[in-house]
């Protein structure tokens, strides 16, 4: 199941994140940003506690394509918040990082979207139905 898969890969981003933003804060002579600190928290907010509510039955399954679109949302807001620190770190700013916000909500927006049409078809629900048939 890709589910698992992806709960294993959400678990190491997570880890990953958390334990790079500590070493590079560390060797930042004492400069923080609440953007490095707390970039750990994206993926595992929005990719492990979904995955691990998906194994647990809680939560339905989507499609592949709809897991893909959101995925890279959470990879792009990850690694926006991730630059962001750095460039807090540094003491510098950049008005293009915010390209990686507005583009890991579209993304994640885009995935909900998909999910939530893949269930209103699952469900019956169709909107092009009577076209498609010869009733």
């Amino acid at each position: 199941m890709h589910i698992q898969k992806t709960v294993g890969i959400y678990t190491f981003v997570t880890c990953f994140t958390a334990l790079f933003g500590a070493v590079y804060e560390l060797f930042s002579h004492e400069v923080y940003s609440y953007y490095m600190i707390y970039a750990f928290a994206l993926p595992l907010v929005l990719g492990l506690l979904p995955g691990i509510l998906m194994l647990s039955g809680r939560l339905r399954v989507p499609d592949r394509a709809a897991c893909r679109v959101w995925n890279c949302g959470v990879a792009t807001l990850t690694v926006g918040a991730v630059c962001k620190g750095v460039l807090d770190i540094y003491g510098t700013s950049n008005r293009l990082i915010y390209v990686y916000a507005a583009a890991g909500a579209a993304l994640i927006f885009a995935g909900a979207v998909l999910c939530a049409a893949k269930r209103r078809t699952s469900q019956g629900v169709h909107d092009d139905q009577a076209i498609y048939t010869d009733k």
